[in-house]
């Protein structure tokens, strides 16, 4: 079927169309857009990824496009006839994936994922804006969208290639569409399949649910249907897993509604009036939770969510009940640590995004102990939570807020929470307030205590600029002679310690 309407097209992206038109009418053939830029397009919004198909060698027809447009050839898959050309354009970088079509164009399409994704457009020199185009839609993917449903092209959709399961919860996530019954109906048929899935396949989907705001919904979602069991079964154990009192929820639904508190809070940074109302260092956290981590796409607010899931994955191995009936789980944030990272290295994630979420999960009960405490934390408490936290520590005070929130769920007591939050914002205030008791300026260095004290090099050293940090943030001290005279009550101390 072929249906005229309208696609936004960039001004930078008309560009690269213009040459990409002129110089694949020079090659001769037969070439369409497709798949995810095409219903991006329809719905207007941007997107760097353009897929071709294209009639004849895919990957030829790509190294000379690279040559021509001075861009980067990438060989994707040589056996299928999938080659990539990243073009740089207006200061961003472009992704032009060039496939060998498959038959007829109509034919092409009905291998796709979802019909969607399942709509061609003949590439033109289109100008910046709305373009009138002619789509070829044989599978009616235009009344899918405009329905905002997400449905599988055919019933072997997910067999011809696996990835396609998680992906239909991506996009799901990320448009806000809803999955057509059948195609949940096989999703379950084949939810098995997603086992075999390549972790870095898996990584790029998941990553890409938590960075929206429906990352809980999509996790029970996936949970419905069988497939979190099988992407991550060490979460299956928590299931119908009981705990104290305090707790309204198992472990495993406890764990699926910190995510969802996770979510709550940093929508609640951009709102008046709840949760966090009032609550300073809005502005600070929200830019906080927004900075990358590395270059997969990974945000801090992403990365929290994927640690608020996985946070209490080692309670059912630790669980214990005492004499009394008391349920405890001794130690299972370090182990959960461990077990968080088995899983995310098998996910393929980067080395720097294993040590936060292991690290968040490791601490995560520090913020608590802290604020449950008879009297509000120390200058030095404080300083040695963030030290010891390192670079997510503020990551961990969010998780902690999450973690309450998600323990009592219907019975949730204000008073309670508000003190935590009360708590929350003063040791913020060490971190963002004038007087920064974290990361304040040293009073001595190394060179100073061994060129004042004859001191060798050595451990020792670490151990008293480390000695006075800790005085300097407690208020203890305040300038280079105070610091110094410190250190000569420490080495005296130590001397009298020898004899």
């Amino acid at each position: 079927m072929h249906i005229e309407t309208h696609v936004l097209v960039r001004a930078d992206v008309a560009a690269i169309f213009t040459h990409l038109h002129r110089l694949l009418t020079e090659l001769g053939g037969e070439w369409c857009l497709v798949g995810g830029y095409v219903r991006d397009g329809l719905l207007g919004r941007p997107s760097r990824d353009i897929d071709l198909a294209v009639r004849g060698d895919a990957v030829a027809i790509a190294s000379q496009v690279a040559d021509a447009l001075d861009g980067k050839f990438v060989l994707l898959d040589e056996v299928h006839q999938v080659a990539r050309v990243v073009l740089t354009q207006g200061g961003e970088k472009w992704y032009v994936d060039f496939a060998a079509m498959r038959g007829a164009v109509e034919g092409d399409l009905g291998k796709r994922d979802f019909t969607i994704d399942a709509i061609a457009v003949p590439i033109a020199p289109f100008e910046a804006g709305l373009n009138r185009v002619e789509c070829i839609d044989p599978l009616g993917g235009l009344s899918d969208l405009e329905g905002k449903v997400i449905r599988a092209v055919s019933d072997s959709a997910f067999r011809d290639d696996p990835a396609r399961l998680l992906r239909a919860f991506r996009l799901a996530a990320e448009l806000g569409f809803s999955i057509d019954g059948h195609t949940e109906t096989i999703i379950e048929r084949d939810g098995h399949l997603a086992a075999s899935v390549a972790g870095e396949r898996v990584r790029e989907e998941v990553v890409r649910i938590v960075e929206t705001g429906r990352a809980a919904e999509t996790f029970r979602h996936l949970d419905r249907l069988g497939l979190l069991d099988v992407l991550i079964p060490e979460l299956a154990p928590a299931k119908g897993v009981t705990q104290p009192k305090e707790h309204f929820w198992d472990v495993f639904d406890h764990s699926l509604e910190t995510v969802a508190a996770v979510e709550r809070l940093l929508l609640a940074l951009t709102l008046n009036g709840d949760l966090l109302d009032p609550f300073a260092y809005r502005d600070e956290l929200a830019r906080h939770f927004e900075e990358g981590i590395g270059g997969g796409g990974l945000t801090r607010k992403g990365l929290l969510k994927i640690a608020a899931l996985l946070h209490d994955v080692a309670k059912p191995r630790a669980r214990t009940v005492e004499e009394n009936g008391r349920i405890r789980f001794l130690g299972h944030s370090q182990m959960g640590a461990d077990v968080a990272d088995g899983i995310l290295e098998h996910f393929r994630f980067s080395s720097r995004e294993k040590k936060m979420v292991t690290a968040i999960i490791n601490h995560h009960l520090r913020p608590g102990h802290l604020s449950n405490a008879p009297e509000w934390p120390t200058r030095r408490a404080i300083y040695r939570y963030f030290r010891d936290s390192g670079e997510v520590g503020i990551d961990t005070l969010f998780l902690s807020l999450a973690d309450h929130l998600a323990t009592r769920g219907p019975v949730f007591e204000m008073e309670g929470w508000r003190e935590h939050v009360r708590i929350t914002e003063y040791m913020l205030a060490a971190r963002f307030g004038a007087e920064n008791v974290v990361s304040a300026p040293r009073l001595v260095d190394g060179t100073v205590l061994i060129d004042t004290f004859g001191l060798m090099p050595g451990p020792r050293i670490g151990e008293l600029l480390e000695a006075v940090r800790e005085a300097q943030a407690s208020g203890e001290i305040e300038t280079e002679d105070d610091a110094l005279d410190f250190v000569r009550k420490e080495l005296g101390t130590d001397h009298a310690a020898q004899r």
